[in-house]
């Protein structure tokens, strides 16, 4: 039983059943702490939007026994670069990593609160959420966050996991209402994601090696950053690199900066002798008819 004491020391929402949702104990005790309350609305908040920074392209591409994800470093403000050296892709949990695109500080106190989400849920129920579940979980705190999407801030997550029941990687996408779609093979977000998604199209296959993926995702980025001016590439002079993540049954692996690099760079030594990169083959495996 509750003695008085407590009660006077603790909001009501602490002393409940509750549910396994942080974001919904969150709803109940604190709203103000949610992303994207307290933002400004009306005609001023599409100017705020545009002078904050944003996040810009990630992709994410199935491998065998898992998936990669692998974004940009550069975040912008309108046509300014605000940072060069932005984490847009980050753990979400032992078998999922998300990367974020929209306004940087809204997404990334997003992931935060994923995160604890996904933490609370082990916790309470004593076993993780399954990957479709994580998907669904993420959908619904995108969806809260649609009064802010309106007025311009807009946050678009891309999700990956390691599917332990099918020994998979997957991969999701989402749309500023919280529309959760399951993409496959591979997938990109942000402004320079038709230019990656073009590049992946010519050289992702089934069944690629996670080394081999993540050197496809490299050039991917790097085809991003050369037709869309919101996107970084490798920045040799500074050691910046793009991020490189694995989630396979051994778990999320962030690649190092000097691991990231080594892709960067051969992807760069191959671009001197081939500015527009790898070409994919007219012709490809005969099919019945020869």
């Amino acid at each position: 039983m509750v003695s008085d004491s407590h009660r006077a020391r603790f909001p009501a929402a602490y002393l409940g059943a509750g549910s396994s949702s942080f974001s919904d104990l969150l709803a109940a005790a604190a709203p103000g702490l949610l992303p994207g309350a307290g933002q400004s609305r009306g005609p001023a908040a599409d100017a705020l939007a545009h002078g904050l920074p944003h996040g810009t392209t990630i992709v994410a591409a199935a491998c065998r026994g898992g998936v990669i994800m692998a974004g940009d470093r550069r975040a912008t403000a309108g046509n300014m670069i605000s940072q060069r050296d932005i984490e847009k892709v980050l753990r979400t949990d032992e078998f999922s990593c998300v990367g974020i695109s929209g306004v940087a500080g809204i997404g990334i106190d997003l992931v935060r609160l994923f995160q604890v989400e996904l933490e609370h849920y082990e916790k309470l129920e004593g076993r993780s959420l399954s990957l479709e579940g994580k998907a669904n979980r993420l959908a619904s705190m995108v969806r809260g966050n649609l009064g802010a999407a309106m007025q311009g801030l807009v946050v678009v997550p891309l999700f990956a996991g390691y599917d332990e029941d099918t020994g998979i990687g997957r991969i999701f996408s989402y749309d500023p209402t919280g529309g959760r779609y399951e993409e496959h093979r591979f997938h990109a977000i942000g402004s320079g994601s038709v230019f990656a998604r073009g590049s992946l199209k010519k050289l992702y296959a089934d069944d690629m090696s996670a080394d081999d993926t993540m050197l496809a995702c490299m050039q991917a980025l790097y085809d991003a950053a050369d037709d869309d001016s919101a996107t970084g590439g490798p920045d040799v002079t500074r050691r910046i690199y793009p991020i490189l993540a694995t989630v396979t049954a051994d778990g999320f692996r962030r690649l190092s900066d000097a691991d990231s690099g080594e892709y960067a760079r051969a992807v760069i030594d191959a671009r001197m002798r081939a500015p527009d990169g790898p070409s994919a083959p007219l012709r490809q495996a005969t099919g019945p008819n020869g």
